[in-house]
């Protein structure tokens, strides 16, 4: 990641914590730059920031209510709002500004205009200039969250703790513990957190839920996920080291040893067995853990490891030569991640990089995946990277004498079933339900879903459908999307593939004559191919069956029209055959 080390100026906030039934509005006051040079001693502003959790719904008409009752308590009293506080911007994935109300106080509270009472207006160009850069911060990218969403009955056992830093240099660090049902004593898993170069460190938020946490809890492990000094509520700051990028991971390093000491004395922690990861910045300090030889430590794990100091021109060349100096004093076992689109790591780089390490004797396992994403920097941003990375983590844990089977499946997104080769992915003709009202809105619903970026999937029932994209477990999502509309739900495709299987097999197609050639079915009459016509404009799934003695009929849409047919013609008649089903013949001679 671009890591900014210059020295910051210590970053002022104060909360005003209002409640609005059961849910807590963290109301952040602000002064901008941009918006508000005006506020003197003799001006006075109210910037509320109402932040909301992605599982906190609170509406506008709540949060206005409480900010007005706020500014009206501070008028009864006359008293002033005074904060001279730094610019700043809140920015998560996991939060996203709701709402935004400026207040400003016009004149001085006793003149004659005022009667004695504080007067306010609204001032709206500090709302559009704020409003448009909360609006970019949020949709920029953040690399300390993984994962946009997860359940949030993932998080079963959850402690946020306070721990005290390397005593060379003391801070209180902010770190979150997550640990399997159970007792323990637990293998522990630390995971470490990269960085962001838009936002100063302190308002980046709490690295948590990830891809990485819930793989490290399936295979029965607590997870510890320390925040650097300085990150989040974390303590203290980062120094600039310039081009030392090993001075720099060791400063860090330094820190997750503490925290790793911490959890060595608690109960649920099995301090013989320990692999410690990092994504980015974070997989650099892992590596820079790795050269200070802590006991119970067994294996290193670094995703897209490495850094960029902002203060040092040619990073590159830096970068390489630290990693050698880092695998010399190394001999603990690691392996890394990398893709060959890597928007912060070129592969020239990363290559060089484990080249310098390994060639110092640094003991290390390079998995190159080749292209993923758009950025495969952001492989634990995404569940369809799981496939790339989770067998040859569990091969490493493995070696190196740690749990790699999965214990836990309820932590990690559903699998998706393998391709049927019902139809080709495209082919919009054969999804079966969808289109039963004759209107084509089934095809353009599904058509939507193929312009979805991946992951993706699409669930299809009777009377309705789901799809959903990205985040934890689409498959899951879309299944439960379609159980609200319809019964009966099944996957139709996920991702590339369509995964659709009939609930009775259909014979393979025979290629006998084509689809609408009704001269060429047998046993039929006048009446008969006039049915087969109609058999041809039915939706899918359908099915056409004939008997010898003339007999004919067709179904469709139901839960399963290849068994019914079937059972209907042998009630009554013999000889029973199917002729075609949904788009093929299978008549057989």
């Amino acid at each position: 990641m671009m890591l900014g080390l210059e020295p910051e100026a210590p970053n002022r906030i104060w909360t005003y914590g209002l409640g609005v039934g059961s849910n807590v509005i963290s109301v952040y006051p602000f002064i901008s730059k941009w918006g508000m040079k005006c506020m003197q001693s003799k001006c006075v502003a109210l910037v509320a920031f109402s932040l909301v959790q992605a599982s906190v719904s609170i509406t506008w008409l709540q949060v206005a209510s409480v900010i007005n009752l706020a500014a009206a308590q501070k008028r009864r009293r006359r008293r002033a709002i005074r904060r001279c506080l730094d610019r700043g911007c809140l920015h998560s994935k996991a939060w996203r500004p709701a709402s935004f109300f400026l207040l400003v106080r016009s004149r001085p509270p006793h003149t004659s205009r005022s009667r004695g009472r504080m007067g306010y207006k609204k001032t709206w160009r500090p709302f559009v200039w704020l409003g448009l850069f909360l609006v970019v911060c949020s949709a920029s990218a953040d690399e300390a969250s993984d994962v946009d969403s997860a359940p949030a009955a993932m998080v079963r056992h959850e402690r946020i703790l306070h721990v005290a830093s390397d005593p060379g240099d003391p801070v209180t660090l902010l770190m979150s513990v997550y640990t399997p049902d159970g007792p323990g004593p637990f293998p522990l898993a630390v995971m470490n957190h990269g960085a962001t170069s838009s936002l100063p460190p302190a308002l980046q938020p709490r690295y948590h839920l990830s891809f990485s946490v819930y793989y490290f809890l399936s295979r029965g492990y607590a997870v510890a996920l320390p925040m650097m000094r300085g990150y989040a509520g974390s303590g203290g700051r980062l120094h600039a080291h310039g081009c030392d990028d090993v001075a720099t991971g060791l400063e860090a390093a330094k820190d997750i040893r503490a925290a790793i000491s911490y959890l060595k004395q608690q109960p649920y922690i099995d301090g013989s067995r320990i692999v410690v990861a990092g994504q980015s910045f974070g997989g650099w300090n892992t590596l820079a853990l790795g050269s200070l030889d802590e006991p119970g430590v067994k294996g290193l794990v670094s995703f897209a490891g490495g850094m960029k100091a902002s203060s040092c021109g040619e990073w590159s060349d830096a970068l390489v030569r630290a990693a050698g100096k880092l695998g010399g004093e190394t001999k603990t076992p690691s392996i890394w991640f990398f893709g060959d689109n890597d928007a912060v790591f070129p592969t020239a780089t990363w290559h060089a990089m484990y080249d310098s390490y390994a060639a110092k004797g640094g003991p290390a396992e390079l998995v190159a995946y080749g292209t993923f994403g758009k950025d495969s920097h952001n492989l634990l941003g995404s569940g369809e990277g799981l496939h790339l990375w989770m067998p040859k983590l569990d091969a490493f844990l493995a070696k190196v004498g740690l749990p790699s089977t999965l214990v836990d499946p309820d932590y990690l997104p559903q699998a998706p079933p393998p391709p049927s080769h019902y139809a080709a992915l495209d082919d919009v003709r054969a999804i079966p339900y969808l289109n039963a009202h004759g209107d084509n809105s089934g095809s353009t619903y599904y058509g939507k879903f193929l312009q979805r970026p991946l992951p993706r999937a699409i669930a299809i029932g009777r009377t309705g459908a789901g799809t959903a994209d990205g985040g934890f477990d689409p498959i899951a999502r879309a299944m439960k999307q379609c159980q609200q509309k319809s019964a009966e739900c099944r996957l139709y495709a996920v991702d590339n593939d369509v995964v659709w299987v009939r609930p009775t097999p259909a014979p393979p197609a025979t290629h006998f004559a084509t689809l609408d050639d009704v001269n060429a079915v047998p046993y039929l009459d006048a009446k008969g191919r006039a049915g087969y016509e109609k058999f041809l404009a039915m939706p899918r799934p359908r099915v056409f069956a004939i008997a010898a003695d003339g007999w004919w009929d067709a179904a469709a849409l139901g839960p399963d029209p290849i068994a019914y047919i079937r059972a209907k013609c042998s009630a009554a008649h013999q000889d029973c055959r199917l002729y075609a089903v949904d788009g093929d013949v299978v008549w057989q001679h």
